[in-house]
Formats: C-alpha cells, sequence, structure tokens
C-alpha cells in the first residue's frame, strides 16, 4: 500500500511536478471533459491548497486522477480515478472500518472508506462508478469498491463493481473481505 503524504503543505516543486501531470493527462483524455479548458482548471486548483493535497495522493496511491465532469451550479471541476486498473496503493482493504474490527484475524492495514477520508476524496458510487465507465473502459483485471446503499450494509455486505466481457458488473460481498485485486476509485470537486 503506498505510503499518503501527511504534510498538507506541498513545496513549489511539488505542485509544479503534479500540475504538469494533471495537465498532460488532461491533455491526452479530452474525451473525458470535452469543451473544457485546462487553463480553467488549474486556475481552480491552484486556489484550493487542500485540492492540491488530495490529488497529489490520489496519484502516489495509482488513481491516475483526472478531471471527469464540471457541476455548473457550483462551477467546481470533478477529478476521478482513471487508472487502467484499481489504484494498487489503494488494494487489499475491507470495505469500513466496522468491517476491520469486526475480524478476528487475517486483518487488512485498513478499509476503503477510512482511506479515502484520509486522503480527502469520496468514495464512487455505483452510478458514479458507471458513467466513469462510459468515459474510460477500466478494472478488466481487477474490481473496486463502491459507495454501498445503507440497507445492505446493515446486514454485513457491501458492494464492487468491475468490468468483464465488456460489460459493468455490481456484486457483493461481507463488508469485511479483502482482496489482492480490489481497491477503491475515489472522486475530489475542486
Amino acid at each position: 500500500m503506498a505510503t499518503i503524504n501527511t504534510k498538507k503543505d506541498l513545496t513549489v516543486k511539488q505542485q509544479e511536478e503534479l500540475l504538469e501531470i494533471l495537465q498532460t493527462r488532461f491533455e491526452k483524455n479530452m474525451q473525458r471533459h470535452k469543451g473544457m479548458k485546462w487553463i480553467s482548471v488549474a486556475s481552480r486548483i491552484k486556489n484550493k491548497p487542500s485540492a492540491l493535497w488530495s490529488l497529489l495522493n490520489m496519484e502516489k496511491t495509482g488513481g491516475e486522477p483526472d478531471v471527469t465532469g464540471w457541476d455548473k451550479k457550483s462551477g467546481e471541476y470533478i477529478f476521478s480515478d482513471c487508472s487502467t486498473e484499481s489504484p494498487k496503493g489503494r488494494r487489499s482493504l475491507c470495505y469500513d472500518h466496522k468491517a476491520l474490527y469486526a475480524r478476528k484475524e487475517f486483518k487488512p492495514k485498513s478499509s476503503a472508506l477510512r482511506m479515502a477520508e484520509e486522503l480527502g476524496i469520496k468514495i464512487l458510487s455505483e452510478e458514479e462508478y458507471r458513467n466513469l465507465q462510459r468515459l474510460t473502459p477500466m478494472d478488466h483485471k481487477s474490481s473496486s469498491w463502491v459507495l454501498t446503499p445503507d440497507e445492505i450494509r446493515k446486514l454485513g455486505g457491501a458492494i464492487f463493481c468491475d468490468r468483464r466481457y465488456d460489460s459493468v458488473f455490481t456484486y457483493h460481498n461481507g463488508a469485511d473481505s479483502y482482496y489482492a485485486a480490489r481497491g477503491f476509485r475515489g472522486s475530489l470537486r475542486v
């Protein structure tokens, strides 16, 4: 599992390097954000230091964040994890900390919901996951936890998604389960 940068203030060099990575990815994948301009996105990011920190950690944990939407009401750009497979630095996690504490042995290091909180991002809902898959097909060999409805979670379960046979599937598992090929994807509004 990747180490999260806990120092919230990024150096000028870190900021420049991150912005360069994000700009290159943005320009290379215009199908994810048709009609949007990098200069507008960069302006929003630079004015929100906490966003820079979260984006850096999304990047460091293998998420390859990119702009996948824009909220007309708030003016916020939506960054989502666009890595081909579930981010490597966010795998082998059970769903939430309740499930982690319930495990008697062989506990993973953390949970998907806790790590998302630590990164300052939100775990994708099933609908957000499916929308992301329409922009960029992903998770052909891995799977990703998605936000689980309370009714399912109260019964001990959690849901995850992946892409197989050119289709997106939703499955269930015990919330305390974890696998080397299952992580989670998140989003950040800037």
